[in-house]
């Protein structure tokens, strides 16, 4: 039997609920804007996850769980890039970490993975009936019902957060009682070091390559705790706030006009157009479909006539005047990562963004002169 739908006709915990007990068997898929998650059964029992969500790649689960930093990612990563093979099995025998630890956190990674499905508001699912597992599942065997109960417990946490910080832009500081003596965990000191550097809530997110809901939750620990408190809201990056072309309204002309762009090989042009259709539509298929391939595209036209994957960015401004320019959150991370001796495939592969997303920004960047090669 078919099973699909929105979130907004079906949440997640009746969706789990009801496969685990009707035994199901198949892949239960979910997709919100440029994100698609699938969750596996077998016979009723959830014995896998997976994610495009660059977040949620394994290099970026190993460096919040303090098992990598940033250079061994990127070291494994040109092995990859230069040979194939997984990334655990580089990892391991770059020895870097046991092949057992590497299983230990994407056991973890699957479950979290689920986890952020009940604080989405919005998405499309359907149900595929009998669809063999990939060959390459990490399997763990856990029942639905436990998953439930930890989930909405996390959407209960997740609206508390929220009371005390309201949104990604908010600014933190240290409180009066702040003191270094104080007794905290090595990855919270981190948090306070970028909270001590006035980094708002969604750059502490990317700097510690951890899932909002992780950060949140450690924030509103030291805001009750009276170690930080809430110092104001950042401005909306450029992206939020500049403005858009006249186009027409209607998510179908919007559509005809991206494939024409495509067409004619403007595919900057056509991916700025779909990302406009996925703000007013997340679970729009077509729009989804038509991002992959103008994705592909650009990444492709970058590489050919603007950026090579081997040449190394620098910073032409002084930093202190980068404030100047509103840099976002994301452009932040990138420039933060730009040393002087990292090419862009090396700061590529330790970025949790998608690689479209990257370029757009690096090109950007050097277009406005902040950054040159």
């Amino acid at each position: 039997m078919a099973i699909h739908g929105t979130l907004t006709t079906m949440s997640v915990p009746d969706l789990l609920q009801f496969l685990g007990v009707g035994r199901k068997t198949g892949t239960l898929k979910f997709s919100r804007g440029k994100i698609i998650k699938q969750i596996h059964f077998e016979d009723g029992v959830i014995v896998g996850s997976t994610s495009n969500d660059p977040k949620e790649y394994l290099g970026q689960v190993l460096i919040h769980y303090g098992k990598l930093d940033e250079a061994q990612l990127q070291a494994a990563m040109e092995v990859q890039r230069n040979s194939g093979g997984k990334l655990g099995e580089i990892l391991a025998a770059k020895g870097f970490l046991s092949q057992a630890a590497v299983l230990d956190v994407l056991r973890i990674r699957t479950l979290e993975i689920i986890y952020d499905l009940f604080l989405w508001e919005e998405a499309q699912f359907e149900f595929y009936d009998s669809q063999p597992l990939p060959e390459d599942l990490i399997r763990i065997e856990v029942q639905p019902t436990s998953v439930v109960m930890e989930g909405i417990y996390r959407v209960d946490e997740w609206a508390r957060y929220r009371t005390l910080i309201p949104s990604d832009r908010t600014l933190l500081e240290l409180g009066p009682g702040w003191t270094s003596s104080v007794n905290v965990s090595k990855d919270v000191r981190l948090i306070l070091y970028f909270v001590e550097k006035h980094l708002s809530v969604a750059e502490i997110c990317y700097q510690v390559h951890a899932s909002a809901f992780h950060v949140y939750s450690q924030l509103c620990d030291l805001v009750s705790r009276g170690i930080v408190r809430v110092a104001g809201e950042a401005p909306e990056s450029p992206a939020e706030t500049e403005s858009l072309p006249e186009l027409p309204k209607t998510v179908s002309d919007l559509l005809r006009i991206a494939r024409s762009d495509l067409k004619e090989d403007k595919p900057e042009k056509a991916l700025s157009i779909i990302q406009r259709v996925l703000q007013q539509e997340p679970k729009n298929a077509d729009a989804q479909r038509l991002l992959l391939l103008a994705e592909e595209k650009f990444v492709k036209q970058v590489y050919a006539s603007h950026l090579s994957p081997r040449a190394v960015p620098k910073i032409l401004v002084p930093v202190e005047s980068l404030d100047q320019k509103q840099i976002g959150p994301q452009e932040g991370f990138l420039l933060s990562r730009i040393n002087g001796e990292w090419d862009i495939e090396s700061i590529l592969s330790i970025c949790p963004f998608r690689e479209a997303d990257s370029l757009l920004m690096l090109k950007t960047l050097a277009e406005s002169g902040v950054i040159g090669f």
